[in-house]
Order: C-alpha cells, then structure tokens, then sequence
C-alpha cells in the first residue's frame, strides 16, 4: 500500500478558508474513490461543523480527549468511540475543550510528536488524512507539522494576509530542519479571489515572483462567492449544496491538481 498522505492545512491568519478548504479538498478525495480522514485541529470546530455535526460542544469524544489520553499516557479510546461519518470521509471531531489541551501540552513529554503517535496506530487506514489547523502557531500547529507529510496554504489575495506568509514558510522551513526533515510544501491555494481587482491580480503576482520559483502555487484558484459562505452554515461540502457552483468546479479542479501531483 502507499504510503499515507498526511496534509496539513495551515495559516496563521483566520479567515483564508483553511477549514473550508479541508472539508472540500477531504469529500472531493473521498468522491474520487480515496479513504480520507479529516481532523479538526481548531477549538472553534467550523470543519466538525461543516461536516455536518452543528454542536460540536455536545459530542461526548473529541480530539481533545485523545490528546488528553496521550499526555497522561492512558490509552483506552477505540476507533468506533472518536470516528465520526460523512460525505464518505472518516472525521475525529473538535470542541471547544480543545483550546484547554494547549497548555497542557507545555509540559508534556514528546510534546510535539503527540498528534504523529496517535496517527502512527490509524494511518495505514488512508490514502490522505487532511489535518485542519486552527488560526495560529501554537503547540496543535506544531503536532500537526511534525505529522505532516505536506502542507497546505490556503492564502488569500490579500496585503495583510501575503505579509504573514513569510513568518508561516520561515517556520515550516525551521521545523523540517529541525524534527522533521520529510516534511514538504505541497503548495499554496489561493482562496477568495476576485480576478476583476486589479490588487487581487498584483498581490497574486507578487506571490509567485516571492515563492513561485520554491513553492508550488497552484494553478486553480478559488473564487469569491457568496455560496462559499453560505455551504459553511449548512452543514454540508459546497458538491452537496451546490454542485454546479463556480467554488465546486474550483476545488474538484484543485483536487485533480492534487491528485495529479501525487501520480509524477
């Protein structure tokens, strides 16, 4: 069997459509015959949501009880009791509880090879596991890097949000050479793009003079549209809301993309 594809999504800014284009890239895989797992990194839990699971605060196990059995080093949790179903995909949900879990990372021991211990022992399941990270650079980010196989930047065309990317490549780059030298940049998504704003087509530019020489920015965009933002509340992928859609057609065509990268 191949070897797992553990893609994570990452950006420290909010708002670029990291969960978004998780939940999208995950179900557009699934649809194309892959087993995919989705795990949702973030204390706000907007993938567990997206999947269809609106009370993510009333689920009785989440990743934060995972990580909690992991630090302390007592392991009874099995598959059926964390795996949650959808769309095709296998997803371990997020809560809010996941936002005490950081600090108690602190102290751990191995703190940062927590999340890669626990996806050792359910890895071989899956062609892809999509790791949805929340909007910063902390511990969760960290376990989520070291785990990683690849990244994922979701970055919109925007002056405050390209700034932050340099600190974001400058910290993957450390963390490669320094824990985990197998990670690789799968690329950067360029996500709510208005092709009509000239500034949106100069920030792109200025990106792929930037990185475009090291860093994969992929060819598909995708596009602002109301119906991104509205999908996100119905507790579905934008193939099921609307299928037909400019956003839909964008991120199968960046799945393919993907897909396509894999098979060279």
């Amino acid at each position: 069997m191949r070897k797992t594809e553990i893609i994570a999504v990452v950006n420290q800014k909010g708002g670029v459509g990291k969960s978004v284009t998780s939940v999208n890239l995950a179900t557009s895989l699934a649809r194309q015959g892959k087993k995919v797992l989705i795990c949702d990194l973030d204390a706000q839990a907007n993938s567990t949501m997206c999947m269809g699971f609106q009370n993510p605060d009333e689920l009785p196990i989440t990743i934060a009880n995972i990580f909690t059995e992991y630090i302390e080093d007592k392991i009874t949790l099995t598959k059926d009791q964390y795996l949650l179903h959808s769309e095709g995909c296998d997803i371990i949900p997020s809560s809010i509880e996941l936002a005490g879990i950081e600090p108690s990372l602190v102290n751990a021991l191995s703190r940062e090879r927590i999340l890669k211990s626990f996806l050792s022992d359910i890895q071989e399941d899956y062609q892809y596991i999509i790791l949805d990270c929340g909007p910063s650079l902390g511990m969760l980010t960290l376990n989520a890097l070291v785990a990683a196989t690849s990244v994922l930047i979701p970055e919109q065309a925007h002056y405050l949000s390209a700034k932050g990317l340099e600190m974001l490549i400058g910290t993957i780059a450390r963390i490669k050479k320094n824990i985990n030298p197998t990670l690789e940049f799968m690329g950067i998504l360029i996500t709510m793009y208005n092709h009509r704003l000239n500034f949106s087509k100069a920030i792109l530019e200025s990106l792929e003079n930037a990185y475009g020489n090291h860093i994969k920015i992929f060819n598909g965009k995708i596009p602002q549209s109301v119906k991104a933002v509205e999908n996100t509340a119905t507790g579905k992928s934008i193939f099921l809301y609307d299928p037909k859609c400019k956003v839909s057609l964008a991120y199968e065509a960046f799945t393919k993309e993907v897909l396509a990268d894999e098979s060279v």
